[in-house]
């Protein structure tokens, strides 16, 4: 009567144990399922060391390379973002950089059609103007690009510095919203 008592007893504690084991592996499983629930914040697509190039009908637009991309469609404003940085090419119709644009940090909202670049962000235009500042937009639908931070313009014979500006797409006609000065430079450059 014994054995069968330890048998009885036995087999309970087998059955708890094996009944406590598979409820912790379901409520692992619960887990893991619960924390991919929120696919907004995981990226679509998780890109490193890439260089890719954007055409508009059939004619090459851009090229962008970054050490890294993600892309969050499922967001409630879906973006693209560039957190180690960004370097960016426009084309004309011929192919020739029409613009290049680097940042520490670039952001694309692909409703709006808006780029944010931040940090020591560096423009050059097809005059060889640079433009440097710590924030710049560039709305693709208005075909602008403007910025409420201080700027500095590197031309040929000086240097323009301000506070905001705003310019074309090909950054050619731009204006100066609060001008700081305008500083010649000592022939043969800086």
């Amino acid at each position: 009567m014994k054995t069968k008592i330890h048998s009885i007893k036995a087999g309970m504690i087998f059955a708890f144990i094996l009944f406590f084991m598979t409820a912790c592996t379901k409520k692992e499983d619960t887990d893991k399922i619960a924390a991919i629930k929120d696919r907004s914040a995981i990226p679509k697509l998780h890109a490193t060391e890439i260089t890719t190039v954007i055409s508009d009908s059939g004619i090459t637009r851009y090229r962008i390379s970054s050490e890294r991309w993600d892309m969050f469609d499922k967001a409630k404003e879906p973006y693209q973002e560039f957190p180690k940085g960004i370097h960016l090419e426009k084309f004309d119709a011929n192919l020739k950089v029409d613009a290049n644009i680097h940042s520490h940090y670039a952001r694309y909202n692909e409703n709006e059609q808006i780029w944010e670049l931040r940090g020591k962000v560096r423009a050059t235009n097809l005059q060889g103007e640079l433009f440097e500042t710590e924030q710049l937009f560039w709305d693709q639908r208005l075909k602008r690009i403007y910025s409420s931070k201080l700027v500095t313009i590197t031309q040929v014979s000086h240097i323009i510095s301000g506070i905001g500006f705003e310019s074309n797409e090909s950054m050619t006609i731009y204006t100066i919203r609060k001008p700081q000065g305008i500083f010649p430079l000592k022939e043969g450059g800086n």
